[in-house]
């Protein structure tokens, strides 16, 4: 009886633990795609955390910066935002919010900008792009190229961006938030056990060769300016492109240079997706 007992408890505990491992898993899935939209909300630190004093960059570093980044324009703010307190956090905070957002939309921009003028010239992989062999797009307009990829491959990308925004916002004893006194733009390494992914990932986001072990905290910062100053001439580049493929004449530089484009450059998707249920 003793036994049968004994026996029975295991049982338990492992169905016990085998159900938080499928909660645990459940949750990490649902996070991974709806963290998406967590660069255009509040970051989820803990209230403890948030009444702590933080050490952060101040309205002053950012003058600072401005003048290294841009002699000539300096420090512009219109808005304001540099003395804002967004969702009840500190200046300091909000300043980090703010730099790790330009830092960030930068790096996306100049990926985008690549990509448009490969994409415009014809370049692509030999290959086929899905598993059924339809091969990638022949179309060098880049917004009706990205009208033209299956809803299945849209959703493959979107679901590693949603990733990477959830592995970006974490904050632990080796990566500090960008809110809680982190660097602004510093993605935290991939790393495995049980604190990490559940399986090795050999290469990291930023440097997966570790070429830049070495490099010193000066050259750090001046490579970190010129990253700075790309990303913002990436974003006027790229909107630069759609606004003279979709307004005629709003870019008088580009008139003729390239093809129109009557689609919605601002819509992932052809067809409503939220909407399709309810028949919009």
């Amino acid at each position: 009886q003793f036994q049968n007992q004994k026996r029975f408890h295991i049982i338990l505990n492992f169905r016990k633990k085998d159900k938080e491992t499928k909660m645990r898993l459940s949750i990490a899935t649902l996070l991974s795609i709806v963290a998406g939209a967590s660069a255009f909300t509040s970051s989820s630190l803990p209230t403890s955390v948030r009444s702590t004093t933080q050490v952060g960059e101040t309205k002053a570093d950012l003058e600072v910066l401005a003048k290294k980044l841009n002699p000539i324009v300096g420090f512009y703010d219109p808005l304001n935002l540099a003395e804002a307190q967004f969702w009840g956090t500190s200046n300091e905070a909000t300043i980090g919010f703010l730099r790790h957002s330009e830092i960030k939309h930068g790096r996306i921009a100049m990926f985008a900008f690549v990509g448009y003028i490969v994409h415009a010239n014809g370049i692509k992989f030999p290959w086929a792009m899905q598993m059924d062999g339809t091969p990638f797009p022949s179309e060098t307009n880049p917004p009706a190229l990205w009208d033209t990829i299956s809803d299945d491959a849209k959703w493959q990308i979107f679901g590693l961006i949603g990733f990477l925004e959830f592995w970006s916002e974490l904050s632990t004893p080796e990566h500090k938030h960008y809110m809680a006194g982190g660097k602004p733009g510093d993605f935290p390494d991939f790393v495995s056990g049980p604190n990490g992914i559940p399986h090795p990932v050999p290469f990291n986001l930023y440097d997966p060769f570790k070429l830049s072990k070495n490099m010193s905290e000066e050259t750090k910062e001046r490579r970190l300016r010129a990253e700075l100053n790309n990303g913002r001439l990436a974003m006027l580049g790229l909107f630069g492109f759609l606004c003279a493929q979709t307004i005629p004449g709003s870019v008088p530089l580009l008139n003729g240079v390239l093809p129109a484009y009557d689609g919605e450059p601002m819509a992932p998707f052809t067809h409503n997706v939220i909407g399709m249920p309810f028949g919009l």
